[in-house]
């Protein structure tokens, strides 16, 4: 079993105005097989904390730590991140022309495993995973997300999930911008992914109606940089019924 552990974690953004707290003592653990979904307001450090354990550098850690089975995560660079086995699935996924989805894929999964896939089973495994997320196979041959829809983009980043196979996902608003058919189609390759395999997930999220089709171990709900509360999924149930006000109240 591998274990992702945050303790303490404080993060920083440069501002005009100077340096902004956003984190202020994040403590969260995460095992293999866990599924764990971050809930709160907008601007309450869910993403921030998505993108500091990734490896972004537009967030400064002041402090905490980050560790994956005990090795110190933050020392790593984002490519030695993504070797330990950690992926992030992004809210906004990046364009990337004149790189075809098909390089790209293989590319990473060679640059992950530390060896090319044999073309044959890795052309078998695309079209496969493809298929399952309803992409047309005509994708593989166009420019990374270049003129994607919404939901296009975030059946791709499932699609590297299935395929890259990581320990640790970190799925950052997926659900985001898509509708019912496409979040059905995302969520079961979500599903799919944690039915073969022990990853580990994070899953943030403003809306419960993701967590009707993946279903959570925990729910922690952040606010003001920090875990407010924390439940089995029928924390998630009670806000879908309350929303965030008693915390925001008690925050202020």
């Amino acid at each position: 079993m591998a274990t992702l552990e945050i303790r303490d974690l404080h993060v920083s953004v440069e501002t005009k105005e100077g340096a902004k707290p956003i984190l202020r003592g994040v403590d969260l653990t995460v095992n293999s097989g866990e599924t764990h979904a971050i809930m709160g307001p907008n601007g309450s450090g869910k993403s921030t904390l998505a993108y500091s354990i990734a490896g972004h550098p537009k967030y400064q850690i002041t402090s905490g730590t980050v560790t994956l089975d005990g090795e110190d995560v933050l020392a790593l660079s984002v490519d030695e991140r993504a070797r330990a086995g950690l992926f992030l699935a992004m809210q906004y996924p990046v364009e990337v022309p004149g790189v075809s989805v098909s390089n790209f894929l293989r590319t990473a999964k060679t640059a992950i495993d530390g060896e090319a896939p044999a073309l044959r089973t890795w052309v078998k495994d695309v079209r496969t995973a493809m298929d399952n997320l309803r992409m047309d196979p005509a994708f593989a041959d166009r420019s990374v997300n270049e003129g994607f829809s919404g939901g296009e983009k975030k059946r791709h980043e499932i699609l590297q999930m299935e395929l890259l196979k990581p320990r640790f996902a970190i799925l950052d608003e997926t659900d985001s911008g898509l509708d019912v058919d496409a979040l059905r189609v995302v969520s079961e390759g979500v599903n799919r992914v944690r039915s073969n395999s022990d990853v580990g997930v994070l899953l943030i999220t403003h809306y419960t109606r993701i967590l009707r089709y993946i279903q959570p171990d925990f729910v922690h709900v952040f606010v003001d940089g920090k875990v407010a509360e924390e439940g089995g999924p029928e924390l998630a149930e009670r806000l879908e019924n309350e929303g965030y006000d008693r915390f925001l109240t008690s925050a202020v």
